[in-house]
């Protein structure tokens, strides 16, 4: 079973199948006023170039109004700027979005 592990402290967010590391990436988190939240979501849908500030692509969390998107300022990756979403490359969350589905358990931690 796949899952992803993001760590808002490190800037990662990390796939795996079962125990065993598929892939690691670097992303954007929420700043501290508007910090990515903490628990345990699932995706609960998915969308090729969504518009907007959300890059090529879109996954949405169980947590209204959350998911893991691509991005059109591809220099905040590495830092705690966004609005609380998780930022990826482009190529990065079109690469991910192609190895999860839709029900894939999501753990934000610090």
């Amino acid at each position: 079973m796949r899952w992803i592990d993001i760590s808002t402290v490190k800037h990662e967010l990390k796939l795996y199948e079962g125990n065993k590391l598929i892939k690691k990436y670097p992303i954007a988190v929420g700043k501290m006023v508007t910090a990515t939240p903490p628990g345990t979501y699932v995706i609960i849908n998915k969308q090729l170039n969504p518009g907007g500030p959300f890059g090529a692509f879109w996954m949405g969390l169980s947590k209204p109004h959350y998911g893991i998107h691509g991005t059109n300022n591809p220099s905040s990756i590495g830092k705690s700027v966004s609005h609380g979403c998780i930022r990826m490359h482009n190529k990065d969350v079109l690469e991910l979005s192609s190895m999860v589905l839709v029900g894939t358990t999501v753990k934000i931690h610090r």
